[in-house]
């Protein structure tokens, strides 16, 4: 009776099990047309072969932006040494108005070399958004100009053919999240 006990809960901790959740099939492949951080018009292919961690959000976001950035960094860099540079975090700014590349390029360097800042005008910026279905919304500013921004703080993770793979939430732990894509980036799954 402990044997077989023993042997399903090997069972349940084998690699294809995720901390995120598993949206393989449930969301389309990752696809854009944008601008990156040094104001070069980039595609998603740019970034093939690499396992891609999408964002979104705002240079000017008080908490949830820099939380996940510096959760992500922390992420990849808890990660095996030689699995490090297979990851990048693409960072997509929602906020064209107050976000030029070189404000996004300032921003993302602060979260280490494996984060990309992306954007893009507000149409190719919401057809992003509603390809993975969330959406993104603009307060109303005040006396001074100056506005929030909502937005999702779910992370999509796209494996190195671009297929959806997992979704993060803000509830995980840059442990866990490192072991997930330490999994991916070994082909698990």
């Amino acid at each position: 009776m402990i044997l077989t006990i023993t042997v399903l809960l090997a069972a349940c901790s084998d690699s294809g099990q995720w901390h995120g959740k598993d949206i393989s099939g449930l969301m389309p492949e990752l696809t854009f047309e944008l601008t990156n951080d040094q104001g070069e018009a980039v595609t998603a292919e740019q970034y093939q072969d690499q396992i891609r961690l999408l964002f979104f959000g705002f240079t000017s976001c008080p908490d949830v932006c820099p939380a996940t950035l510096a959760k992500l960094n922390k992420a990849i860099r808890a990660m095996p040494e030689p699995l490090r540079t297979d990851v990048t975090a693409l960072f997509v700014s929602v906020d064209p108005q107050r976000d030029t590349p070189e404000k996004i390029a300032a921003y993302v360097n602060f979260f280490g070399e494996r984060t990309v800042g992306l954007t893009g005008d507000e149409p190719a910026l919401r057809k992003l958004a509603k390809r993975y279905r969330t959406t993104f919304g603009y307060d109303k500013p005040d006396e001074r100009g100056n506005y929030a921004v909502s937005h999702s703080s779910a992370v999509y993770v796209f494996d190195r053919q671009g297929k959806a793979r997992l979704l993060f939430q803000s509830d995980l732990s840059a442990d866990q999240i490192a072991e997930d894509l330490t999994q991916l980036a070994r082909g698990a799954g």
